[in-house]
C-alpha cells in the first residue's frame, strides 16, 4: 500500500481517487477550496437551484465503469439519471424550429427534413456518417488509452472529408468546424448547427480541427443525459463513494508545490508550510508557476511544448441564473439553443477577446421539482460562450448587467414572455469560474481533438518526473465531465498497473 497525494477535488481527480482507494492504496485529496466538484457546482437560493458548470452528462459509460470498479453500488442506485427527449431544440435566425430526438439517427434525419426541407436530413445523416468512421480510427488512442509515446499518430485527422473537385484548380476537403458547414452541409443553418456543437465545448469553428465532428457523433448517438439534482449531485456521489473507500480529504489546503526527492515525485507542500509525503502525486488542476518547474511536467517529446494553433486559445462562459413566476410548460425543451442570424461575427469576438453582440444562447429548462420552490415557478439557465476574464474585464457590473439583458433578449425567441417572468437574477462569469476553480481568465478546458498537428491534444497523464500523473480537464483526454473521469480511470491504471499500462481493453 503506497501513499498517494491528489491535488484537486474535481470529477477526475476524485475518479483517480476512488480507483486509487479500492486498490489498496493511501489516498489523500487536497482541495484548495472548501468543497469538492471543482467546475461542477450548484446554487440555491430561495427554493430555486441552478448548475454552475456543465447541465447535462454525455457518455454515462464513463460514471458507470467508474461505480462498478469502485463498489457494489451501480451509478444508477446512487444518482436518477433520465434520458433528455427531445435531446435539444434549436431556434434559427431565419424562425425555423427544430426539436431533434435523443440518440435516434432516424429521427434526426426526418425532424431536419421536416423543419429545413427535404435532403437537410440526409445530409446531416451523412456527414455523422462520417463523424463515426472518425470515432472508429481515434477512440482508442484518443480517449481511452494514456496520450502514447509515438502521440503523432493523433496529428492526423481522423475526419474522411470527402474530396471537392474544382475545375482548374487543386480539390479540397475540409480540414475545419467552419469547411465542413460551409462545403458539406451547405445549408447555413446545419452549419449553424455544427459551429453550436463546437462552442458548447469552447472551440472556434473557424480554427477546430474536422475532427471535432466526434462531439455530435456523441451526443447523437449516445445520448444525453440529465442527473436528477443536477450535476452537483454526480459529484456528491462519486464524492460519498470515495469517502466509503477511505479517501480523506483536506479542504482550504492550497498545495505551493510538489516535493522531489531522489529524481522523483515525494509528496506536496501545502501553503501553509505542511509537507506531506507520498510515493505519487496526481495532478488534478491546471499546473500553475511554481507548483513545479514546467520543464519537469511535459515528457520529451510531449504534445504540450508544441505550438498551440490559432483558435485553440480555452474560452469561458456567461451564465444567467433565472428565478421565475410561472410554470414551467409541459411541452417544454430541456435545452435549446438560439442561434445568431451571423455565426462569424460572434466567433471573430468571442475569440478576439470581444463580446460579441449577438451570441448564440443556452437555454436549460430541467423538468426537476429540486430546482424550483413549487410548481408555480421555473428555474432556467442561459448560458454563453465568451472571452475569458481578462481580454473582457467580467467585473465591471455595468458589462455583467448590459450582457446579461443580451441572453435574456436572445432567449426570448425560445421563451416568450420571459423578462415579464424574472423575479430575481444571478449573474455568473468567467471572473467567478477563476476565483473559484484557480483557473486563469475563468477559461473552461475542451476535449481534446486529433489533428491539425497535435495542437489540440492536451498533457500527456504521465510527465517527465516519475511518480508524477495529470489527471482531470487540463490533461489528456480533456475538458468535460465524461473525459475527466476518463483521465481519472487513467492515472489509475497507469499507478497500479505501471507503464506498461495501456487502457482499458
Amino acid at each position: 500500500m503506497a501513499r498517494i497525494a491528489v491535488i484537486g477535488a474535481g470529477l477526475g481527480a476524485m475518479s483517480a481517487a476512488a480507483r486509487l482507494a479500492v486498490a489498496g492504496h493511501r489516498v489523500t485529496v487536497y482541495e484548495r477550496s472548501e468543497t469538492f466538484g471543482g467546475s461542477v457546482g450548484r446554487h440555491a437560493l430561495e427554493g430555486f437551484a441552478f448548475d454552475t458548470g456543465p447541465g447535462l452528462l454525455h457518455l454515462p459509460a464513463v460514471y458507470r465503469d467508474l461505480f462498478v470498479k469502485t463498489g457494489k453500488e451501480p451509478l444508477e442506485r446512487c444518482v436518477t439519471l433520465t434520458q433528455v427527449d427531445p435531446a435539444s431544440r434549436h431556434v434559427f435566425a431565419d424562425g425555423t424550429d427544430v426539436l431533434l430526438p435523443n440518440a435516434s439517427r432516424a429521427g434526426v434525419v426526418a425532424a431536419l427534413d421536416a423543419a429545413l426541407g427535404e435532403g437537410a436530413g440526409g445530409s446531416w445523416g451523412a456527414f455523422l456518417d462520417r463523424a463515426g468512421d472518425a470515432w472508429d480510427r481515434s477512440r482508442r488512442p484518443l480517449l481511452e488509452e494514456p496520450l502514447r509515446p509515438d502521440w503523432q499518430v493523433l496529428t492526423r485527422d481522423p475526419y474522411p472529408a470527402p474530396v471537392r473537385r474544382r475545375l482548374l484548380r487543386p480539390a479540397l476537403r475540409a480540414g475545419t468546424v467552419s469547411e465542413i458547414g460551409s462545403w458539406e452541409l451547405a445549408d447555413p443553418r446545419l452549419a449553424a448547427l455544427l459551429d453550436g456543437y463546437a462552442l458548447a465545448y469552447g472551440l472556434d469553428p473557424l480554427h477546430a480541427p474536422a475532427s471535432a465532428a466526434l462531439l455530435p457523433y456523441m451526443e447523437e448517438t449516445f445520448g444525453s443525459w440529465y442527473v436528477s439534482g443536477g450535476m452537483r449531485a454526480l459529484a456528491q456521489a462519486v464524492y460519498e463513494r470515495c469517502l466509503a473507500r477511505k479517501v480523506e480529504f483536506v479542504f482550504g489546503a492550497e498545495v505551493a508545490r510538489v516535493l522531489e526527492k531522489d529524481g522523483r515525485a515525494a509528496g506536496v507542500e501545502l501553503a501553509d508550510g505542511t509537507v506531506a509525503e507520498a510515493a505519487h502525486v496526481v495532478l488534478g488542476a491546471r499546473p500553475h508557476p511554481g507548483l513545479m518547474p514546467a520543464q519537469e511536467l511535459w515528457q520529451d517529446g510531449d504534445v504540450t511544448v508544441q505550438p498551440r494553433p490559432e483558435g485553440s486559445a480555452p474560452a469561458g462562459r456567461f451564465m444567467v441564473l433565472l428565478s421565475l413566476r410561472g410554470a414551467r410548460p409541459a411541452d417544454a425543451a430541456h435545452r435549446t439553443l438560439v442561434h445568431p442570424a451571423d455565426g462569424a461575427a460572434e466567433r471573430e469576438a468571442v475569440f478576439g477577446g470581444r463580446l460579441a453582440a449577438h451570441p448564440t444562447v443556452t437555454v436549460l429548462r430541467p423538468n426537476d421539482p429540486s430546482t424550483r420552490p413549487d410548481d408555480a415557478h421555473e428555474a432556467v439557465t442561459l448560458t454563453a460562450t465568451v472571452a475569458p476574464h481578462g481580454p473582457v474585464d467580467w467585473t465591471d457590473p455595468a458589462l455583467r448587467a448590459r450582457y446579461a439583458d443580451t441572453l435574456i433578449d436572445t432567449a426570448g425567441a425560445a421563451v416568450p414572455g420571459l423578462r415579464d417572468r424574472v423575479l430575481r437574477m444571478e449573474v455568473r462569469t468567467p471572473a467567478e469560474s477563476e476565483a473559484e476553480t484557480g483557473a486563469p481568465g475563468g477559461a473552461v478546458p475542451p476535449p481534446a481533438l486529433a489533428g491539425a498537428g497535435g495542437g489540440w491534444l492536451h498533457a500527456g497523464n504521465r510527465t517527465r518526473l516519475p511518480g508524477l500523473l495529470l489527471a482531470g480537464g487540463w490533461s489528456h483526454p480533456g475538458g468535460g465531465p465524461a473525459h475527466a473521469g476518463m483521465s481519472g480511470a487513467l492515472v489509475a491504471g497507469i499507478i497500479v498497473e505501471g507503464d506498461g499500462f495501456r487502457g482499458s481493453q
